[in-house]
């Protein structure tokens, strides 16, 4: 990671850090719900990840407070580290709710969830490597839309897991354990857009 002393912080690649950590913890968490088996290992894998990820805000806060002169307006570093900060708890959290109810198994629409997570945080890696260079504006968006496009499929998706949840599981306490889980990861999918939200003013103002 830069160290404190360096007189020219890369904000951006920390950016990349940040969002290639939450990737990898979507990943991570694909691998739990589509092999459910060793949740223990596997979550603990995906902690991880998580206390990376602090690492790597902590690192971010602590260089805007000590940066004079920031490439983008400090608020909107500070929004963007948050989220992506946000995105990979949010997955932690998730996959140690599953651990902690000890449900049986990985449900459908948890798999669903998953891929989506994982397609969503690609598409941000993929924003945060062409942030540098703001001509590149068309080109941004166009990944954009695509993150805002995967968040309504997961408001979609949401609606589906409940109905599904509602209409299929006997089990009372597994309806409350999984409507729990189903949240989280859907408010993940929601700050993988409101990073995509910050991106866009961001170029609204240098455009």
């Amino acid at each position: 990671m830069l160290g404190i002393g360096f007189k020219k912080v890369d904000f951006y690649a920390m950016f990349d850090a940040s969002a290639q950590n939450a990737h990898e913890t979507a990943k991570a968490l694909l691998e739990l719900v589509e092999h459910y088996e060793n949740v223990t290992d596997k979550v603990k894998h995906i902690k991880d990840l998580e206390h990376a990820g602090d690492d790597i805000t902590h690192e971010i806060l602590e260089h805007l407070a000590k940066t004079f002169i920031t490439p983008l307006d400090r608020e909107d570093i500070q929004r963007i580290t948050k989220c992506l900060d946000d995105i990979t708890d949010m997955m932690d959290s998730a996959a140690n709710r599953m651990m902690i109810y000890k449900t049986r198994q990985a449900t459908e629409e948890s798999r669903a969830f998953g891929h989506l997570l994982v397609k969503s945080t690609a598409v941000l890696v993929e924003v945060f490597e062409q942030l540098r260079n703001l001509k590149k504006a068309d080109a941004i968006m166009t990944l954009l839309v695509q993150v805002h496009t995967h968040e309504n499929e997961g408001d979609r998706l949401m609606q589906q897991a409940l109905a599904s949840l509602f209409e299929n599981e006997p089990d009372a306490k597994e309806i409350l354990k999984w409507k729990d889980i189903y949240q989280i990861l859907e408010r993940a999918t929601d700050r993988c857009e409101d990073v995509a939200d910050v991106i866009n003013t961001i170029l609204v103002k240098h455009g």
